[in-house]
């Protein structure tokens, strides 16, 4: 059976991607029948991604995985050649639908260079994406519109945890009471 010119022979992966937890999934790999999905709902700056990670582990030799576009794999060059090079090492092809290009490990150069090129492109587009946001912070902290994220803890509630660890509380308990992560209680002390 072929797809897009993909022969399968094994399962039928897909992967999407959207940067936050408000935007819709459905648009990408519409209409593809697929075995399993992997989806994040998470920045592609970097791997660091739990479904990504998940689907990863789970993929065969033999298998394809399907995502939408480049960037819905990655938006950084280094990390996107790697996962692509982690995936085909493991006899897993990699079917862009929207770019129509094929890896499977035993792809020719100019593949390669449109991987390159491509996912170089997407990590462009997303340090404009920063920079503007960044401009447009600045821009709003002038006009006073713009105060930052809210405080987690009030100060007395940090005044409450620093007596909650002093008394030999756990911070993970201490944490968990009080609604935070670790790490903001970290930030705290």
């Amino acid at each position: 059976m072929t797809l897009l010119g993909v022969s399968m022979v094994g399962q039928r992966i897909g992967y999407i991607r959207v940067s936050t937890v408000d935007q819709n999934t459905e648009r990408q790999l519409d209409g593809i029948e697929l075995d399993k999905v992997f989806t994040d709902k998470a920045s592609g700056k970097d791997a660091n991604r739990p479904q990504l990670q998940l689907m990863m582990s789970f993929v065969r030799s033999g298998d394809t995985v399907f995502i939408h576009s480049m960037d819905r794999l990655g938006r950084n060059l280094d990390d996107l050649r790697r996962i692509v090079q982690t995936l085909t090492s493991k006899g897993v092809q990699i079917q862009f639908v929207k770019e129509h290009l094929l890896f499977s490990g035993d792809d020719a150069p100019m593949s390669k260079l449109m991987l390159s090129v491509m996912g170089a492109i997407h990590e462009y587009d997303r340090s404009l994406i920063k920079e503007r946001q960044l401009e447009g912070i600045a821009l709003a902290k002038k006009r006073g519109v713009f105060k930052g994220r809210k405080k987690s803890l009030s100060q007395e509630e940090v005044a409450d945890l620093r007596q909650r660890i002093a008394g030999g509380m756990s911070k993970a308990k201490a944490a968990r009471e009080l609604g935070i992560s670790r790490q903001t209680l970290y930030q705290y002390l």
